[in-house]
């Protein structure tokens, strides 16, 4: 699984990353996933993403314009 935090690098990106990285934690080693930032504002603008932060799961955004917390991403990183 690929899994991208995009985002300008703002206060709110990072803890969407420290939640992330919570996440899977919490699954300790139930998925296999790499987790990348996505920072470049074209890249954010290619990806379609008008608010940030944004979570995408394999290249689909599922999250975007709040800091999801930590249950919020287990249940998506479980589902998708």
């Amino acid at each position: 699984m690929k899994i991208e935090v995009i985002g300008p690098g703002c206060a709110r990106c990072k803890k969407t990353a420290q939640n992330v990285n919570k996440a899977l934690e919490t699954l300790d080693g139930e998925i296999e996933a790499s987790v990348e930032k996505v920072e470049a504002q074209m890249e954010i603008i290619d990806r379609g993403v008008m608010h940030t932060p944004a979570v995408a799961v394999d290249g689909d955004v599922a999250i975007e314009g709040e800091i999801p917390d930590v249950d919020q991403l287990v249940d998506l990183f479980q589902t998708a």
